[in-house]
C-alpha cells in the first residue's frame, strides 16, 4: 500500500545546472547548481535559482558557490545539501512521509573511483534509499535515441558546463571515450579573459554567458551581430559600456573549441575500424548545452570529415537517458554493470 509514496529518480548533476527526472512523471526540476552559504554560520541561505541570483552580488558574509567543478564534487557538504534540496523539490508533496527513492546520478566517464564514491555517498546522505551511477555519455546517447544496445557504433559528444564527454558506444558499453575538463564554463572564462586583454574591461560570469548564448559562434557568421555590455574599466576603475561583436566571441572561443575538436579526433583515432565505418554512416551526435553554440556542428564536420547532428533537445538528453535507465535500474548496480556491457539489451 506504500509503493506509490515514492518513485525512482534520475539526476543530471551538472556543473552548471541540475535536472531531476522522476519515473512516470518526466523532468520535474531544472535549476542552477548553485548554493549560497553564510561564511560566518555555515548556514545554507539559498539553493538553485535563488542562489544564482546572488552570484557576484552578495555581501561579505554570504558566498554563492558552485559545489560541482569540472563535473565532480568540489564541496562535499554543499553538494549533499543541494542534492537533498532537489530530491525534496521533486518528491510528491501530497504525502507527509514519503519513502526514500532510489536515485541514479550521472557521472563523467573519466572520474576516479574516489570521485564516483563521493557522488554515491553524497546522494545517500541526501536521502536516497540506494544510489546508482551512470556515465554521462552513455546516458546522453540513450536520451538522444542512439541504438546503444545494438552491434553498431554510435558516437556522442556531450558538452556540459564542466566537462566534454566524447564516447563511442556499441553493444551496451563504451568502447572508447575521452573526458575533457573543457566545456561551457571554460568558454565563459575565455570570453572574460579575451575582453579583459583586448578592451581592458572586466565583466562577470553572467555577462560572459549571455554573450556566448546570444552572439557566440564556433565559426564566423554570415551576418555579424553585436551586443552592448557593461563592465568595469581596468584603467579608470569606473563602469563603462562596450559593444562586442560576434567576431570577437569567435576569436575568444577559438582555443576552447579547438580543444573539443581535438578530443573528438583523438577518440576517433582510437576507435576500431568497423565502428568508425558505422559512425561515418550514422554521424556524430552532439548533446549538452554546448551543442547549442552556433556553427559548432559545422566546425566539427569540417575537421573530422564526418556528418555531425545536433540532438533534438540537447539540454535534456542526459537526464532523459537517465530516466530511461530507471526502467532497468537494477542493471546499474556494481554487481551487474560489468556484465551488462557485454550483453545486448534494450530499454
Amino acid at each position: 500500500m506504500f509503493s506509490g509514496f515514492t518513485r525512482d529518480m534520475g539526476i543530471d548533476l551538472g556543473t552548471a545546472n541540475t535536472l531531476v527526472f522522476v519515473k512516470d512523471q518526466g523532468i520535474v526540476v531544472r535549476e542552477p547548481s548553485v548554493v549560497a552559504i553564510d561564511t560566518y554560520t555555515q548556514e545554507i541561505k539559498a539553493v538553485g535559482n535563488a542562489a544564482k541570483q546572488m552570484l557576484g552580488r552578495t555581501p561579505g558574509n554570504i558566498v554563492a558557490i558552485r559545489p560541482m567543478k569540472d563535473g565532480v564534487i568540489a564541496d562535499y557538504n554543499a553538494t549533499a545539501i543541494m542534492i537533498e534540496y532537489f530530491i525534496r523539490q521533486a518528491q510528491d508533496r501530497k504525502f507527509y512521509f514519503p519513502l526514500k527513492p532510489n536515485v541514479m546520478v550521472c557521472i563523467p566517464s573519466g572520474v576516479t573511483p574516489v570521485e564516483k564514491r563521493a557522488v554515491e555517498e553524497a546522494t545517500l546522505r541526501a536521502g536516497a534509499k540506494e544510489a546508482y551511477t551512470i556515465e554521462e555519455p552513455f546516458a546522453a546517447a540513450i536520451g538522444a535515441g542512439l541504438p546503444v544496445w545494438e552491434a553498431t557504433g554510435s558516437m556522442v559528444v556531450d558538452i556540459g558546463g564542466g566537462t566534454t564527454e566524447v564516447a563511442v558506444i556499441s553493444l551496451g558499453g563504451i568502447v572508447t571515450s575521452k573526458s575533457l575538463r573543457v566545456a561551457g564554463d571554460k568558454m565563459d572564462e575565455a570570453i572574460i579573459q579575451y575582453i579583459k586583454r583586448k578592451y581592458n574591461l572586466m565583466i562577470g560570469e553572467r555577462t560572459a554567458e549571455t554573450l556566448k548564448l546570444e552572439i557566440g559562434s564556433a565559426l564566423p557568421l554570415e551576418e555579424e551581430s553585436a551586443k552592448e555590455i557593461k563592465g568595469r574599466d581596468l584603467v579608470t576603475g569606473l563602469p563603462r559600456n562596450l559593444e562586442i561583436t560576434s567576431r570577437d566571441i569567435v576569436e575568444a572561443l577559438s582555443e576552447t573549441v579547438d580543444a573539443i575538436v581535438e578530443s573528438v579526433k583523438q577518440t576517433l583515432e582510437q576507435t576500431p575500424p568497423e565502428l568508425a565505418a558505422d559512425i561515418l554512416d550514422r554521424g556524430i551526435m552532439l548533446t549538452g548545452g554546448g551543442a547549442l553554440l552556433r556553427k559548432l556542428d559545422e566546425k566539427l564536420s569540417e575537421e573530422t570529415k564526418m556528418p555531425v547532428v545536433v540532438a533534438e533537445n540537447p539540454l535534456d538528453c542526459v537526464v532523459m537517458g537517465t530516466g530511461a535507465a530507471l526502467e532497468n535500474i537494477h542493471l546499474f548496480s556494481p554487481k551487474t554493470i560489468s556484465s551488462l556491457r557485454f550483453r545486448k539489451r534494450r530499454f
